[in-house]
């Protein structure tokens, strides 16, 4: 793709058009709830389509689903979801650690679940998503401290009887939206801090890299190319009143990179290799593009790069009757599997 094309990114998705002139203005998720609490409790109780395959797993077939607890600082600890195949497997099962999205403020491990379980399934993963604590209630950095600790604690047991997984044969951090933004936040401390086993891939769907609009914050050569915050404002979904909204409740450091990693001050070489989905009507678009573009051509990270022109941000979580929803969702374990070596 040629970065100059990338504003036609933003060209309507004709069966996304078609669903949108029928169904007229979609709300934004900020017109949902004066606060966080009642924003929640209207998602809840919102009727949300059962598409097997997309918004729920086509089966569960072969999966063995459960929960566990995992200690994390300070004296507490946050629960997980943990699916491993039922059959007993030989020579030892990859493992995939999931981060849900969900603005920091909202979502729940399930989120994750037909990643997970197509993991399992697929790939004869062991697959573990986490229930991190939620802002405002506990705002920045306490989400990302959360996975952080988590993921050490994985590292440490997975080859327990409990998770029973062998790294070495793959160890794949997942994470969506913000989960992405997090996912890429760990994967940079887990190079630092040197975590054993290491992680040998990491999948960034629609993720954050910079504060809202923080074009000024990228190196100069990048700057022209930072366009979609601006163009993609009145998205639908996650216009940027929504994104405000969900930053306001998080409450992080805008000059962290415990929040904003495009900037991490040791840089980016030396990471595992990195699948990245993008949607081309999202206000992260570029930021996304920008940061898999620093990766591939100044880093040394072998990446693989899908993108969906003219489709706004977790549009299979949003509008999963879509055909290419459904084409997104099984990208996904498409790439856990060239995370894995495999072809795809």
């Amino acid at each position: 793709m040629t970065d100059t094309k990338w504003t036609d990114l933003s060209i309507m998705d004709p069966e996304f058009k078609a669903f949108i002139d029928t169904a007229g203005k979609l709300p934004s998720l900020a017109d949902l709830g004066p606060d966080m609490p009642t924003l929640r409790a209207n998602l809840a109780a919102a009727p949300k389509p059962v598409i097997p395959g997309v918004s729920v797993p086509a089966s569960m077939d072969g999966v063995e689903k459960s929960r566990i607890t995992i200690p994390v600082r300070d004296g507490a600890s946050i629960a997980a979801v943990l699916y491993r195949p039922t059959a007993q497997g030989g020579g030892g099962r990859p493992l995939v650690v999931a981060l849900h999205g969900g603005g920091w403020c909202i979502g729940a491990p399930e989120f994750e679940e037909v990643n997970c379980v197509n993991a399992v399934q697929k790939h004869g993963a062991v697959a573990i998503s986490l229930d991190y604590r939620l802002a405002p209630e506990h705002p920045f950095p306490t989400p990302v401290n959360d996975c952080w600790d988590a993921l050490k604690w994985i590292a440490a047991n997975a080859s327990s009887s409990t998770i029973a997984a062998d790294p070495p044969k793959g160890f794949i951090l997942h994470g969506e939206s913000a989960g992405g933004n997090m996912a890429i936040v760990l994967a940079l401390l887990a190079r630092d801090e040197r975590l054993q086993p290491p992680l040998t891939g990491v999948s960034a769907s629609i993720p954050s890299v910079l504060p809202p609009g923080g074009g000024d914050q990228l190196p100069e050569r990048f700057r022209a190319e930072y366009r979609s915050y601006e163009q993609n404002k009145d998205e639908p979904g996650l216009n940027r009143d929504a994104v405000g909204y969900l930053i306001g409740n998080y409450n992080p450091d805008m000059s962290s990179p415990l929040f904003a990693p495009f900037n991490w001050p040791t840089g980016h070489k030396g990471l595992p290799p990195f699948f990245i989905q993008v949607c081309g009507l999202d206000t992260l678009r570029d930021e996304a593009l920008l940061y898999e573009r620093l990766l591939r051509t100044e880093c040394d990270v072998q990446t693989k790069l899908v993108v969906y022109p003219g489709l706004p941000h977790s549009f299979w979580s949003f509008f999963p009757h879509l055909d290419a929803s459904r084409k997104a969702v099984g990208e996904v374990v498409e790439g856990f599997g060239w995370l894995l070596g495999k072809k795809t």
